[in-house]
């Protein structure tokens, strides 16, 4: 953007040091003496002196936006305010009637300007004022890039990360609200809210939604109401308009202030194309006012009727579930094993009754067969033993020690004469004494 030079006036260091008047000026003033309580300067004096000062400023670009517009028909001067849309600050502005009404756009306020002037200090009312001698009304393309680069820096910063994004509340106990005065915005969220759950409760704060002032007011409110503990969500609404009249929710220090917040937010201004950046960095973007209601407050008559179709959805599968076992009960029922259920303690019997009967035949065998080889047994060892040897006529001889157990006399050397012997014979045993060997 070309405009005249800029003058730069450089202060002396002495001056400056000092604390003392300034140097003489163009006007041939010559500076005075140090003012003190017993010889202070007149008024005319320090005005003069601070005009000195200001016109040696130089001329200076300047943007803000207009608020106050006085135009007097008749005179050579035009009056404006100009403020800064993020702070308040303004600062008052004079020109020429001529560029106001040569202006290629209708200056109004709320129009957002870039001027060209000089400081100017008027001494008669002790009044500074900007005399401007260009004004450019900035354009939307203008604006627009401006947004553009604002979202690109928040963006990189990481204010857009859905990460950061908090939940809503299902029921919030009070809603923060945050829109213009009587505003269409303000009644369509309060009615629709009412009319979706009657009992919630709402905190709102009324604050210009355009224009300058705008930011700095919507800023303290929304700090206001993070810092109440009660307040649940907190909901930015504003209805539709144009570039310029959203340009405050797209400020910086706004946008900036939503993302330090710690209760969730949710933007809801303009319509469905609008978009200003405060929509990417609040927690939940809603396309209007009537949206963000829906959004917040959950609808009392759809929670009812989703209560009522999980109720019946579970009274039916529950009875789905008993008729199911029912009919199981029944086919269980009609099975044989349980229509006659005797029928299986009979079959076991018989099965009982039979293993039985073919066990005692088993073991009937086995006896029997025990008792042939007994016998067989019993006639071998008859056979073979002594008792049927004695009875062939054999005897046993034993000799009697006078000390000892007696021993078997099996040679004629052991039945001495006078040995007392012991004879068994088949149907007893009698006594006899040795002789000796023939």
């Amino acid at each position: 953007m070309s405009g005249p030079a800029c003058t730069v006036v450089r202060v002396s260091s002495s001056a400056q040091s000092s604390g003392g008047p300034p140097p003489s000026t163009a006007s041939g003033a010559a500076p005075g003496p140090a003012s003190t309580a017993d010889e202070p300067w007149p008024v005319r004096v320090v005005s003069t002196k601070i005009k000195q000062w200001i016109d040696r400023l130089g001329g200076v670009w300047v943007e803000g936006q207009i608020t106050q517009l006085s135009r007097r028909p008749g005179t050579r001067t035009s009056f404006l305010t100009l403020r800064d849309p993020s702070a308040d600050v303004s600062l008052q502005v004079t020109c020429s009637p001529r560029l106001l009404s040569e202006s290629p756009v209708e200056l109004v306020e709320g129009t957002r300007v870039v001027v060209w002037g000089k400081p100017s200090f008027y001494v008669g009312r002790g009044t500074f004022s900007l005399q401007v001698t260009e004004i450019r009304p900035v354009g939307i393309g203008e604006l627009l890039a401006r947004i553009e680069r604002l979202k690109a820096l928040l963006q990189a910063e990481g204010l857009f990360d859905p990460r950061l994004k908090r939940p809503l509340p299902f029921l919030p106990n009070r809603i923060g609200l945050i829109t213009g005065r009587a505003s269409a915005a303000e009644r369509d969220v309060v009615s629709v809210s009412e009319r979706r759950w009657p009992e919630v409760e709402f905190q709102i704060r009324n604050t210009p939604v355009q224009g300058a002032g705008a930011v700095a007011q919507i800023v303290e409110a929304l700090r206001e109401l993070d810092a109440d503990p009660e307040i649940d969500v907190i909901i930015i609404a504003r209805g539709g308009g144009s570039v310029e009249d959203l340009l405050p929710f797209s400020d910086e220090a706004l946008c900036r202030a939503i993302a330090s917040a710690t209760t969730p937010v949710v933007s809801a201004i303009g319509h469905e194309p609008d978009s200003p950046v405060c929509d990417h960095v609040a927690d939940v973007r809603a396309a209007t006012p009537t949206d963000a209601a829906k959004r917040v407050v959950p609808d009392v008559v759809a929670e009812r009727q989703l209560v009522r179709e999980l109720r019946d959805r579970c009274v039916s599968a529950l009875r789905t579930w008993v008729v199911r076992e029912e009919r199981l009960l029944e086919q269980l029922r009609t099975r044989p094993v349980l229509a006659t259920p005797m029928v299986m303690v009979d079959q076991h019997r018989e099965d009982i009754t039979l293993h039985r009967e073919r066990a005692r035949r088993e073991l009937s065998r086995a006896v029997d067969v025990a008792r042939s080889e007994i016998s067989h047994v019993r006639a071998r060892l008859a056979a073979l033993g002594p008792a049927a040897t004695l009875a062939r006529g054999y005897a046993v001889v034993q000799e009697i020690p006078a000390d000892g157990p007696a021993r078997v006399v099996t040679s004629v050397a052991q039945a001495a004469a006078g040995t007392e012997l012991r004879v068994r014979v088949t149907d007893g045993v009698f006594r006899a004494s040795s002789r000796g060997s023939e």
